[in-house]
């Protein structure tokens, strides 16, 4: 069985004629009749009803979304190779990171590699280890020290600290002392938001969970818009709402009887020979310089990827 018979039995199909499909394919109605033959001696089946029309026998009917799958599957492999040559970075990252961290740099690097496929992933903690562990992605940026362990042997380029405030609506803000507790500012809202930061939640974050007489857990996205409109609080990285501190939408606050929170991430690889690419180490280098402008850079293997002070 071979793409060129299967072809000619879907073209077959698609024109209900022999002669029609051999003309499309630009080979003679002997040609196709001889594939055709080849095709049902090897299934052992016969696969159409000829006649004056041609139609489908009930095994040809069975048969035809399994070739149908073989001749996209094909294809979708062809194409991949087709990407390989012109070159192809797979990077995974928490979702959080993605806009902060990604977004920016995909823009740069394209401008200099325009014909190169970018595929980003995001997911949890989970997911990107995964990830990296079945080869799927050959970059990764996730929480360190990483405590998954279907993918052990990762390699640090470069870890972060980013600040995790706790923050409020600036109407509740305004209704707080100037030294507030936790408990204070839970008079002011209905409910934390409970945003998975971490692997292992701090246990500042979870004593103020459990503080409040209701939690909620979202995504980013709708937590931030709660916190906006003052029906919750809760602990945001920095990245997720640098744009609505600035702009008034949230207040930062920092209670007296709690330590101030943050998140350590890294950006990794399977194995250093990932950076014999150039055009990844370039990619790299674009990550780090937004790793230094959204946190603090704890550490790095690779000096010369962080842009020059």
């Amino acid at each position: 069985m071979d793409l060129d018979q299967l072809r000619t039995f879907d073209r077959i199909v698609r024109e209900q004629s022999f002669t029609k499909a051999a003309a499309y394919l630009n080979i003679t109605q002997a040609t196709a009749s001889m594939r055709m033959r080849a095709l049902e001696q090897l299934l052992g089946v016969s696969l159409f009803v000829r006649g004056r029309t041609v139609s489908l026998t009930d095994q040809g009917m069975t048969f035809l979304p399994f070739a149908r799958r073989m001749i996209g599957t094909a294809q979708e492999a062809r194409e991949a190779l087709r990407r390989v040559e012109r070159g192809r970075i797979t990077i995974a990252s928490l979702r959080s990171l993605v806009s902060p961290l990604v977004t920016e740099s995909l823009l740069r690097f394209q401008e200099k590699y325009p014909s190169v496929d970018v595929v980003v992933n995001e997911g949890r903690q989970a997911q990107i280890a995964e990830m990296l562990h079945e080869r799927q992605s050959e970059l990764g940026i996730l929480c360190w020290p990483n405590l998954e362990p279907l993918a052990v042997d990762l390699v640090p380029l470069l870890t972060m600290r980013e600040r995790v405030p706790l923050v409020v609506a600036p109407e509740i803000a305004a209704k707080l002392p100037v030294r507030p507790t936790l408990a204070s500012i839970l008079d002011h809202v209905p409910r934390v938001i409970s945003l998975r930061w971490w692997q292992v939640e701090p246990e500042g974050a979870s004593a103020f969970t459990r503080m409040a007489q209701t939690s909620v857990e979202l995504p980013t996205g709708p937590a931030r818009r709660l916190a906006i409109k003052g029906e919750g609080t809760g602990f945001f990285v920095q990245s997720a709402i640098a744009d609505d501190l600035e702009a008034g939408r949230l207040v930062e606050i920092q209670p007296v009887d709690a330590e101030p929170l943050h998140r350590d991430t890294a950006m990794v690889v399977r194995s250093l020979a990932a950076l014999d690419r150039p055009m990844l180490v370039d990619f790299i280098r674009e990550i780090a310089g937004e790793c230094a402008r959204v946190g603090t850079i704890l550490d790095s293997r690779l000096e010369d990827l962080l842009p020059a002070a």
